[in-house]
């Protein structure tokens, strides 16, 4: 059994080199960029060794990929139990906490967007898979929304498919575009635009 070293279970030790190193892929993918940033030198930013890295990481492909999946994740879990709190049931109020939860998630801070809409974009077949998977996981999820509004009336009873699927990618760039642009655009302007392209996508007859 391995021994605590100053009082810190393996385990801690472990978890908190992971942890660096997922925030030094963070800092050197969206400043030096992924291709390239080296190994030597997440380990530096780090603080821990190369042999610890490979003990986490195959390569920096997969620091990359657990990152993206990292931000996604966050942001869904965020948005769902959002939504599961709400007491009020018209689509105007569900899709505006949908999306002011979304993208306050994903803008907190500005590194996030560079990361999953440039950074880990054609990176390898594996993030590519990993990123299909979420535009599915997230057009599923406003669908099952425009559903729930077409159930109450507000919008017509049609199929919502390519309606979800083409506005997670408008949300992708627009999110793509607020991380580029100079000077910065504002994090409500760009909310707004997602919120209102979101209501007349869904509601419109």
């Amino acid at each position: 059994m391995a021994r605590a070293y100053a009082g810190v279970a393996p385990e801690q030790r472990r978890a908190e080199r992971r942890a660096r190193l997922l925030q030094a892929g963070l800092a050197l993918f969206t400043t030096t960029g992924f291709a390239a940033t080296k190994i030597s030198g997440l380990c530096t930013e780090a603080g821990v060794s190369t042999r610890n890295f490979y003990e986490e990481f195959a390569c920096k492909e997969d620091l990359l990929r657990e990152l993206h999946d990292l931000v996604n994740a966050t942001a869904f879990d965020r948005v769902r139990a959002a939504l599961s709190r709400l007491e009020a049931d018209d689509v105007a109020t569900r899709v505006s906490t949908l999306l002011d939860v979304f993208v306050r998630s994903v803008t907190a801070d500005p590194r996030v967007p560079r990361l999953a809409y440039v950074e880990a974009v054609g990176v390898n077949a594996e993030i590519e898979r990993q990123h299909v998977r979420w535009v599915a996981t997230w057009a599923e999820f406003i669908e099952a929304e425009a559903l729930r509004a077409a159930d109450a009336g507000v919008a017509p009873q049609r199929s919502y498919r390519l309606t979800a699927i083409a506005l997670v990618g408008a949300i992708t760039g627009l999110l793509r575009e607020w991380q580029a642009h100079e000077p910065p655009l504002a994090v409500e302007e760009i909310a707004a635009e997602i919120r209102e392209l979101m209501l007349a996508a869904i509601t419109r007859r």
